[in-house]
């Protein structure tokens, strides 16, 4: 399939998928219409990188639905310019589009074969990230405080060391729960962290280091 019919499906993902569906943010519907998702997910897969559900990435790893991903994005206010943590790299196609939106992004990655992947990718496309394999649950406190933190594997409740690596203001991401999955943005504010529901979600467990 040529690079011309990926742009066409690209738009048509943007239009029924993002905008349909309550996406309104411009620059994040601006870097889902640039990224090219196809080239972030296993080569057999391209075919239906712009369907509105997750693809597999390898043995209990997935690429989100491309409207969770938009959804997540709007729901953390990323600004230029802002420092943002991106737990669970995957293939990077998420870290691609923070890098669209102007952000400086750290991003954790648990598996070392999707971290190398990831790694390429980014690079091949000119995209400039701070990549790491390790702990996502341990954050990234020596790049911190963060603008926003967003989580992409559900670590069932949110981990201890994430919320104080936020700035004042700053915004966690992620799913949580066990059997039911909710998305909850969390804000942080002098009085503690202020939580809003994004709605039922389904996202593949957060690991663990062996």
């Amino acid at each position: 399939m040529s690079e011309p019919d990926f742009g066409a499906q690209r738009r048509q993902m943007v239009e029924e998928q993002l905008k349909a569906r309550g996406i309104s943010d411009p620059a994040v519907l601006a870097a889902m219409l640039k990224v090219p998702r196809h080239l972030f997910v296993p080569f057999e897969y391209r075919a239906q990188a712009y369907t509105d559900h997750p693809l597999p990435l390898g043995p209990q790893q997935t690429i989100s639905q491309p409207f969770i991903v938009a959804l997540m994005l709007q729901a953390s206010e990323i600004k230029s310019k802002n420092r943002v943590l991106d737990i669970g790299t995957g293939s990077g196609y998420q870290t691609a589009l923070l890098c669209e939106l102007g952000a400086e992004v750290f991003s954790i990655e648990i598996d070392q074969d999707l971290h190398r992947a990831a790694e390429r990718s980014l690079r091949d496309l000119g995209y400039t990230a701070k990549l790491r394999c390790g702990d996502g649950f341990e954050g990234w406190r020596e790049a911190a405080p963060f603008d926003a933190i967003i989580v992409s594997a559900c670590p069932g409740s949110v981990p201890r060391g994430l919320p104080p690596q936020l700035k004042q203001g700053g915004r966690l991401v992620l799913p949580v729960g066990r059997t039911e999955q909710e998305l909850i943005k969390f804000t942080r504010t002098a009085g503690g962290l202020v939580s809003a529901d994004l709605g039922s979600v389904r996202f593949v467990e957060m690991k663990k280091p062996h």
